[in-house]
């Protein structure tokens, strides 16, 4: 998959998973989606490439340890790639 992405249609892997991110306010967990929802984590490396999504990281601490977690949340572009508008 390659960064032009935004240029080509989604795949039904691709749809699926933006249209998870749209119906989640506060992103999903990179760990949700791989391991929940079956998405490979080069599937949506590609989304981020193509500024479909983000991925914002966050340390927290869990006890004394601190833990690194990734939410990935959907962009502008991707609701707009969604919603069938251009760019």
């Amino acid at each position: 998959m390659s960064s032009s992405l935004r240029k080509r249609r989604l795949g039904p892997q691709q749809r699926r998973a933006l249209e998870l991110l749209a119906s989640s306010p506060h992103g999903v967990t990179e760990e949700l989606l791989m391991f929940g929802h079956g998405f490979s984590w080069r599937m949506v490396a590609a989304l981020v490439r193509a500024r479909l999504a983000m991925v914002e990281r966050r340390v927290i601490v869990a006890g004394d340890i601190p833990v690194e977690l990734g939410k990935v949340m959907i962009t502008a572009a991707g609701r707009r790639v969604l919603e069938g508008k251009p760019g």
